[in-house]
Order: C-alpha cells, then structure tokens, then sequence
C-alpha cells in the first residue's frame, strides 16, 4: 500500500493498532499449548481454527468467553479445560515489537496517543497487566469487546474519530492489516500500513517528531 505523504505539524493525533503493531502476537504458540494438553500434534488441530462468525461476536462482547471457548473446542477437536484452553489464549502474546517503547515515548512528549485493537475480553484483562507499563503511553484505549464495534467497519472508525475530538484528517492511524488501513482511510483518517516498527519510525520523523 502506498506510504502516505507527510509534513511537519500534519497531526494532532495518533492513533495505533495493538496486534503486529505495538505487542508481538504468535498464534502458533496457541496452537502448541493447546495440543500439548489435548495430547495431538499442532498440525492436527491448526488447519481447523478459522475467524468466523462466532469469533468476530466474541471481539465484539455479543457472546461470552465460555460460550466462544465452547465452540471453538468443538471445531477444533480438542477435549481440554477451561483453565488450560485460556492459557494457550493467552500464550500468543510474544512481547513488545522492536524499538516501539521508544518510539511511543518519543511520540507521546509531543501528541495525545491513542490505541485502538479488536480483541476480546481474556486478552485485555492478560495484556493489560503484563504490558502496563507500555500501554500507559496511550491516554484511552478503544477496544472492540467494549466498543461492541470492529475494525473495518465504519461505525467503528466514526465512533474511535469522535472520542478523540479532532477531525479525521488530523488523525494519523498506525495496523498492520491492509483491510483496516482502507477502511480507516475510507473514514477520512490518515493510515499508515505497518510492516515494520520502521513505518512508525519514518512517520514520525516525517511529522517532525
């Protein structure tokens, strides 16, 4: 996707994904959790793990974490419990993406910083906690499980623009995935497809920061 062109003073925001973005996600290390408690080789249960419709409600908060947890153990064939299918949920977080701690500090001494992920209730309460320190650079988190609204839908840019307060030109949106930078920039915002911290990088020095 092309890069979006930049000058000194260009935002009064900005606004980031979590996923890719700001924490490292590993999804196979689910995968790896969950077939060691079930017993099976990962490659048995992998290729049955889809984000269908039961998923997106569970980003959104329409179903509950036990009723999603339900059903995805049946689709993935895995007999395990509760307390072991959540630690697996819960394994996909790697840590922090490269230099991004920097880079947040940097940018938070001259704009307001904002996030804005879908995801899903387990998640917040995990990563919340274990990346505290990281995530306090952001002045409000916009969370599809709250929200009950996700990314790439357009209510959900709408309603993320008119809490922040400023227009969406001036608004500069950091996600790894091309779907949502479309949909952003539909939405008037000024979205930037990351698929390095360098992207974030180079933004911010092109907005003098």
């Amino acid at each position: 996707m092309t890069f979006p062109s930049f000058t000194p003073g260009a935002a009064d925001a900005l606004l980031f994904d979590l996923g890719h973005v700001v924490l490292n996600v590993d999804f196979e290390k689910a995968i790896v959790c969950w077939a060691g408690h079930a017993g099976c080789e990962p490659a048995a249960i992998v290729s049955r793990f889809v984000r269908d419709e039961a998923y997106q409600h569970h980003e959104t908060g329409t179903i509950s974490d036990e009723a999603y947890f339900d059903s995805l153990r049946a689709s993935l064939g895995i007999s395990i419990t509760h307390e072991q299918f959540l630690e697996g949920w819960n394994a996909i977080f790697a840590g922090e993406m490269p230099d991004i701690a920097s880079l947040l500090a940097r940018a938070a001494r001259r704009l307001p910083l904002y996030a804005f992920s879908n995801t899903n209730r387990p998640h917040v309460e995990y990563f919340s906690k274990e990346y505290a320190d990281l995530l306090s650079h952001f002045r409000e988190l916009f969370l599809s499980s709250t929200m009950g609204l996700r990314k790439p839908d357009a209510e959900a840019y709408d309603h993320v623009v008119k809490a922040i307060g400023v227009p969406a030109q001036r608004i500069v949106f950091f996600d790894d995935l091309a779907e949502n930078v479309r949909g952003a920039r539909a939405r008037g915002l000024t979205a930037v497809h990351v698929t390095s911290s360098a992207d974030i990088a180079n933004a911010l020095s092109a907005l003098g920061i």
